[in-house]
């Protein structure tokens, strides 16, 4: 185990203290705690924009022995607000990585905090529900970090999509560094062919690269705009397809979101993921509730109607769609066999369809890949 000699606390709001060790960057930082239930993939976690204004907490008991790689990255940059774990490994195993997670978190600047007894936490979260926290290795004082983490933001009513999106619209074609959108546009320019692949426009609400990546891989012409473009700047790409990304915070604060897809459905074929199919489900009428503590995790089941099939699924979401309130046309296609949570929308006469869920993986199962199948038979129908 590293060994570190500098004392961390993590104070919830409801004012349990969780001691621990400093790693990563030194200061103070908040945010709502959750916890992640996957056993690998902790890069892919920290760079995902959905856990933007998040301290996560891994399940696993130890984080770090593959280290850091760019090939993985599924953003360009952490998007987490702290990070919380049992036990920091001492080796770095991958002949992949170029950085140990306790240097690349000093980079990006963000809060670590080892050596704490995550099970009890966990625990704790299941039964009190995902709250508001603040992690110190800079004050030790728990009154100080009570109040900090009392005053942070609230989850509800944020609207974070704003936060995480591209200032500009750029093409997407295979960067992955710290200049992927520069080189994705010059690549794009610079190649005749890519004019005769259709074009799929994706909203970013704080898009992963994965989806990006498969999206390119079936034959699209990907274009990513900002989460406040309007449906008629969409609709003038003449896209043969739209795709509401995932995303952070509050999907009813994402109001010109909802207003934009409302406007889209029945015009061009829409597939929604996790706060995509949030906000699919407020353009068609529904109400979203924010979950107890939400699902985060690569290992949640859930049926499809279609089949009867159960597939084990990659998830990140605390807001959930609310059943009852779905119009009559709207149907439930997926369900989370644990809560009975709604994991999947369709309306077959408006070619749109949305997934709670991360069909993209990065980290976790590969189950519900056909879905990027289902979007290319909605596009041609």
């Amino acid at each position: 185990m590293i060994q570190h000699n500098k004392p961390a606390l993590l104070v919830l709001e409801d004012g349990t203290t969780w001691p621990g060790m400093s790693f990563g960057a030194e200061g103070e930082t908040t945010g709502e705690v959750v916890f992640n239930t996957s056993m690998t993939g902790y890069q892919e976690i920290l760079s995902d924009p959905s856990y933007h204004g998040q301290i996560v907490t891994m399940t696993v008991p130890q984080v770090g022995n593959v280290g850091i790689n760019i090939e993985d990255m599924e953003s360009r940059r952490v998007w987490v607000a702290g990070f919380v774990i049992r036990e920091l490994s001492a080796v770095v195993s991958n002949y992949r990585a170029n950085q140990t997670l306790d240097e690349y978190l000093k980079s990006q600047g963000i809060v670590g905090i080892s050596g704490v007894s995550t099970r009890a936490l966990v625990l704790h979260i299941r039964s009190v529900g995902a709250m508001r926290g603040a992690i110190s290795s800079t004050n030790p004082r728990q009154d100080d970090l009570l109040e900090r983490a009392c005053t942070s933001r609230d989850m509800n009513g944020a609207d974070l999509a704003r936060e995480v999106t591209c200032e500009e619209p750029y093409h997407w074609v295979d960067g992955i560094d710290d200049q992927w959108y520069q080189a994705a546009q010059l690549g794009h320019r610079s190649n005749p062919d890519e004019a005769q692949k259709p074009l799929v426009v994706v909203y970013d609400f704080g898009v992963k690269y994965n989806i990006l990546r498969l999206l390119r891989s079936r034959g699209f012409r990907v274009t990513v705009v900002p989460a406040t473009t309007s449906s008629s700047d969409v609709l003038a790409m003449q896209p043969a397809g739209v795709l509401l990304s995932n995303g952070p915070g509050d999907p009813a604060a994402c109001t010109y979101a909802i207003n934009a897809t409302r406007e889209l459905l029945g015009k061009v074929p829409l597939f929604g993921i996790c706060l995509g199919h949030q906000i699919m489900g407020l353009a068609l009428g529904g109400r979203t509730y924010k979950m107890k503590f939400g699902h985060h995790g690569g290992n949640q089941p859930v049926a499809f109607s279609d089949t009867s099939a159960v597939e084990i699924s990659s998830h990140n979401h605390g807001f959930a769609v609310q059943a009852d309130s779905l119009p009559p046309h709207v149907e439930v296609t997926h369900v989370n066999l644990n809560d009975g949570c709604v994991e999947g929308l369709r309306v077959k006469n408006l070619h749109a369809f949305s997934v709670q869920y991360h069909p993209e993986a990065s980290p976790g199962p590969h189950d519900a890949a056909y879905l990027f199948e289902e979007f290319i038979k909605t596009i041609g129908s």
